[in-house]
């Protein structure tokens, strides 16, 4: 099982580590990482599905249908799908961001990986997350799955958390040393 074994907690390791075991217990597990990988894309892509999950106001029925259209508009059908309505009818789809992260690092584990997250000022090319993941690979000894974000924010550079390690080189940080560190001055 594989809450044993995790360290995900609250309502969305909870629903994470069912899916995990569901779809691993009928060798669904490629196609339902894919699918919810598919969801987060479009919830990262649209403000008006994030409103659609988030919203306290939106009753499950309505939420159900809106999500049915969606789902089958996107592709994601079987066991992915009916967990989406779950998450629907029992009212804790505003949780299916951090359910679906939760999920993609039980996956990671199991399979020996560990998880990346990145966030960058643009959004990297496949060129750039391939040089990642090997840097990263060789740093910690794991074969390393990416989460990259975007963060126009930083400026430039990259802000890279594995597990409890964080290493942030971005511009927005460095100026804000430099900043401190000119203002520590007494000028």
């Amino acid at each position: 099982m594989a809450t044993d074994e995790t360290v995900v907690e609250g309502v969305a390791g909870r629903y994470a580590a069912a899916l995990f075991d569901l779809a691993k217990e009928s060798s669904k597990l490629p196609e339902v990482e894919a699918d919810l990988v598919a969801f987060q894309a479009m919830l990262d892509d649209s403000a008006d599905l994030v409103r659609l999950v988030r919203s306290p106001v939106i009753g499950a029925e309505d939420q159900a249908r809106a999500l049915g259209v969606i789902l089958a508009k996107a592709g994601i059908d079987g066991l992915s799908a009916n967990f989406f309505r779950l998450l629907a009818s029992n009212r804790r789809l505003f949780a299916v961001a951090d359910i679906i992260k939760a999920f993609r690092m039980i996956a990671a584990k199991a399979r020996g990986e560990v998880t990346a997250e990145v966030t960058s000022a643009t959004t990297l090319n496949d060129q750039q997350l391939a040089e990642l993941k090997q840097t990263l690979k060789a740093s910690v000894g794991k074969d390393v799955t990416l989460n990259a974000h975007v963060d126009p924010s930083l400026l430039g550079g990259l802000i890279v958390k594995v597990g409890s390690r964080m290493v942030d080189s971005s511009l927005k940080t460095k100026l804000q040393s430099l900043k401190v560190s000119l203002s520590g001055t007494g000028a």
